[in-house]
């Protein structure tokens, strides 16, 4: 299919924009109950580093309101849950139903039910009023919504002028030598850990793909940029496999 303006990537398929939602959910009801575990697998459980990095990065304290958006199985809710305290709060949103439940479970077994609240919510219209949260993450999540532009200013709209947003994404790996060993993890092994572990290869496949379809570092800092945020940075983490990107409201 050639791509047009009434065509978006859904991994390395151009397909109708209004179905892309519809096709990014099918993958994440499939994955949801083995996410947690697929995730540990797939980055020899380096990804909890990256999202330790981002609380630490978040400026995150006491009393103050957090987004954690595309949260899926709670993994930043816990954290931040943990640092906002008893007057704080921490609303965990994503789109997906099967991993929203997911999430409520975990962080409902781990005992964190006070300071937390759920959403099931699009990035590109988020359910919010203006200047709500003090912070807002979005973990692993921004690749796979339709619009991404469209999402940064929903983000933007609704966060209070002096916060700031953060976006954990797989990104660009900078050495040669580095992108040419995870292009063939990513194509070759991933997607048979998929089946094995999940009884899916072909969602792994897709969130490879995915991957490799979204901005680079630089290309995501200008849309950010274009959305309205301010002191837009980045860090690569892992030799640029994920980068995580803060910019600030002003």
């Amino acid at each position: 299919m050639s791509k047009s303006k009434d065509t978006i990537d859904f991994g390395y398929q151009q397909v109708d924009k209004e179905a892309k939602q519809g096709l990014v959910a099918n993958v994440f009801n499939s994955v949801a109950k083995k996410y947690d575990v697929m995730n540990d697998v797939m980055s020899f459980g380096i990804h909890r580093l990256w999202k330790r990095y981002t609380i630490d990065c978040s400026g995150v304290r006491s009393g103050m309101k957090v987004l954690d958006l595309a949260g899926g199985t709670g993994d930043l809710t816990a954290q931040f849950s943990r640092r906002v305290g008893p007057t704080g709060e921490v609303v965990l949103a994503d789109i997906n139903e099967a991993m929203l439940e997911v999430g409520k479970d975990k962080l409902r077994n781990l005992g964190i039910v006070s300071n937390v609240t759920y959403q099931q919510a699009n990035a590109e219209e988020l359910p919010f009023d203006d200047d709500t949260f003090d912070i807002i993450t979005i973990a692993f999540g921004l690749r796979n919504v339709t619009d991404k532009q469209k999402a940064l200013e929903s983000m933007h709209r609704v966060l209070k002028p002096g916060g700031r947003l953060l976006v954990l994404e797989f990104s660009k790996p900078e050495p040669p030598m580095l992108s040419q060993m995870y292009d063939f993890y990513s194509f070759n092994i991933l997607p048979k850990m998929g089946q094995v572990i999940a009884g899916d290869a072909e969602s792994y496949q897709y969130l490879a793909e995915s991957i490799r379809m979204h901005p680079d570092q630089e290309t995501l800092k200008g849309m950010m940029e274009v959305a309205g945020y301010e002191n837009v940075t980045y860090t690569n983490l892992t030799g640029g496999i994920v980068a995580l990107h803060r910019g600030f409201k002003f």
